[in-house]
């Protein structure tokens, strides 16, 4: 039985779809990644599943219970970060913990969660002044304060500098290996490669792909690339009668060769043969982008 069923969601606003007829599943201890553009309905599902609004159409249920119904038991077991989560400008970093704890019969130990998110420094912080990656290290630390077998984060990243973010993508993979299941909304493709073990690519409030990052990737570009400068120019027709290539195109003095199983090798063997060097040889996969391009139609930005 999955953690978390969501089957045929429908949420509207007055004559505006947000989210229509939505369906995932997500498994125990897994981190589970809800990909898409800003305004897709991301945030809107989430919000459903948590029990914050309640859906026109559709079931869910997280953890054996329903959302709506059984709110006051799941909140028990359930960890929310929202995308506007926001805390009083004095409040000071304990402060904010110990009032979140309180909410719970069972909560886990404060001292400790801001030991083990790196916040020992900034315990007697007060929220306002904290840099960005401290704030969302509080956010981690607030959803997980009730001790929850489930954590909701939602655009956790959004606003922070590189650095940050990877610390950031650090500390979710704690959490996961702590025993919660964790589901992450983003629209960072990067940040879904690294963090996800499976994807619900979500686009105009539908679900166009469910699938782990490289079985998304599989599905919609199997091809490689190989992109090069020769030493000497060359013939394209050296290269297009291989069975291996399907495309050959030239980009400024570069030539880029995509194909299928064996391009390098069969690319690499007659470019030797032919005493032509491939200077800044490069192998190129099909990334993320590449995928939801195709699944969508347009980039996610």
């Amino acid at each position: 039985m999955p953690v978390i069923d969501v089957r045929n969601l429908h949420k509207r606003y007055g004559a505006k779809v947000a989210v229509e007829d939505v369906s995932f599943a997500v498994d125990e201890g897994e981190i589970f990644g809800i990909l898409g553009p800003n305004g897709a309905g991301k945030t809107t599902s989430v919000e459903c599943v948590a029990g914050l609004r309640a859906p026109d159409r559709g079931t869910v249920s997280v953890l054996g219970l329903d959302p709506r119904r059984d709110r006051a038991e799941l909140t028990k077991r359930l960890g929310v970060q929202l995308q506007a989560s926001e805390l009083p400008d004095r409040m000071k970093v304990r402060e904010a913990l110990e009032l979140y704890a309180s909410f719970y019969p069972r909560p886990a130990d404060t001292d400790r969660l801001i030991e083990e998110l790196g916040l020992a420094d900034q315990r007697e912080t007060r929220f306002r002044r904290l840099s960005g990656g401290q704030k969302q290290r509080v956010s981690i630390a607030l959803a997980l304060v009730g001790d929850p077998k489930v954590a909701i984060l939602d655009e956790l990243t959004t606003g922070l500098d590189p650095q940050a973010r990877r610390d950031t993508w650090q500390l979710i993979e704690g959490v996961r290996d702590r025993g919660v299941t964790i589901v992450l909304v983003t629209h960072f493709m990067e940040e879904a490669e690294h963090l996800c073990d499976r994807l619900a690519v979500i686009d105009a409030g539908r679900v166009v792909a469910v699938d782990t990052p490289a079985g998304l990737v599989s599905q919609v570009s199997p091809e490689q690339r190989v992109r090069f400068r020769p030493s000497v120019p060359f013939d394209d027709r050296l290269l297009k009668d291989l069975p291996e290539v399907l495309t050959v195109t030239k980009t400024g003095g570069q030539l880029v060769v995509t194909g299928t199983d064996g391009l390098l090798q069969a690319v690499t063997s007659v470019l030797a043969r032919n005493q032509i060097i491939a200077v800044d040889l490069r192998v190129e996969q099909s990334s993320l982008d590449d995928a939801f391009v195709a699944l969508t139609g347009r980039p996610i930005n």
